[in-house]
């Protein structure tokens, strides 16, 4: 078995860093439904802004917000404005296709990769 690259939001931003929340990062359910990310999923977040990387899990936000939030102790290293590359990754045993998608400065889809 391989970790691969399951799936890619591309130049999402960051909508709200929220220290006080127990912990995660939440996102669209849209985004998550078109790249087949579940809750509670890991995912690596990497900040095109400031350079950080962070591995959390998944919380499933309101469909339409375009929101992307950093949630607990993350949102010391991830700061809302910051736009950020997140990726799942599966377990195979064989190559696998990426789900992976460009969004605007809103945090919708634009165009898959």
């Amino acid at each position: 078995m391989r970790e691969l690259l399951q799936c890619k939001i591309h130049k999402a931003i960051i909508t709200e860093a929220d220290v006080s929340y127990v912990g995660s990062v939440t996102i669209d359910s849209d985004l998550l439904d078109r790249i087949d990310l579940w809750p509670g999923q890991k995912v690596l977040i990497v900040s095109n802004t400031s350079g950080s990387r962070l591995e959390t899990y998944v919380i499933r936000g309101e469909s339409g917000t375009g929101e992307i939030c950093i949630n607990g102790a993350a949102a010391h290293l991830i700061k809302e404005g910051e736009e950020v590359i997140i990726i799942g990754f599966q377990f195979s045993d064989k190559p696998i296709e990426p789900k992976c998608i460009l969004v605007d400065k809103n945090n919708k889809f634009v165009r898959d990769l």
